[in-house]
């Protein structure tokens, strides 16, 4: 099972996204038959299986055993993946591209589009690659926001500086920087 699956095809997004089908792909976390999902789910076995079949076909899940019971032959099917990641190229962009400003919150989020399509690709090729993912939290007065923007582009251009040579493995840097959203009261 990967711990990633990336969807770029609208057929995928289409069979995933009808909740019978996620609750039918979370009991299948763990290898089991439509009878033992369908017990767990109170539905048919007859019902888990169609819905077992179209997300095979999708490729969504796969069927890793087979038993024989009662002269019958029984699938075990188990989810491709621990998590589905749908693409945002399956909607596509809605209307013009904006000017590419690096303090838009647009230009981030094609940043943050450009990423996941990244990391998915990864993921198929070699989950395992060298990474590091920071996350934290920064206040900042508003008077000192400038300031505080000038240093960390500073600090950035100096790794870009003394690790930007054409020689060794090539990473992709990305560092997102937004107010984070305030509770409403």
């Amino acid at each position: 099972m990967r711990d990633v699956l990336y969807l770029e095809q609208i057929e995928q997004a289409e069979a995933l996204l009808k909740p019978q089908r996620i609750e039918v792909l979370r009991q299948l976390a763990e290898p089991r038959t439509c009878g033992e999902v369908a017990a767990r789910l109170g539905q048919t076995p007859q019902r888990v299986y169609y819905h077992v079949k179209r997300l095979v076909e999708a490729g969504l899940v796969d069927q890793v055993s087979e038993r024989k019971v009662r002269g019958i032959h029984e699938g075990i099917y188990r989810a491709s993946a621990r998590s589905y990641w749908l693409s945002p190229r399956l909607v596509g962009r809605i209307g013009l591209r904006k000017a590419q400003d690096e303090l838009s919150l647009g230009y981030l989020l094609d940043l943050m589009e450009e990423v996941q399509s990244d990391i998915a690709g990864l993921d198929r090729a070699a989950p395992e690659l060298p990474s590091v993912g920071v996350s934290g939290e920064i206040h900042v007065p508003p008077e000192r926001r400038q300031e505080f923007l000038n240093d960390l582009q500073t600090a950035l251009q100096d790794l870009f500086t003394r690790y930007g040579g054409a020689e060794g493995d090539a990473f992709k840097l990305v560092v997102a920087c937004y107010p984070k959203e305030t509770p409403h009261e």
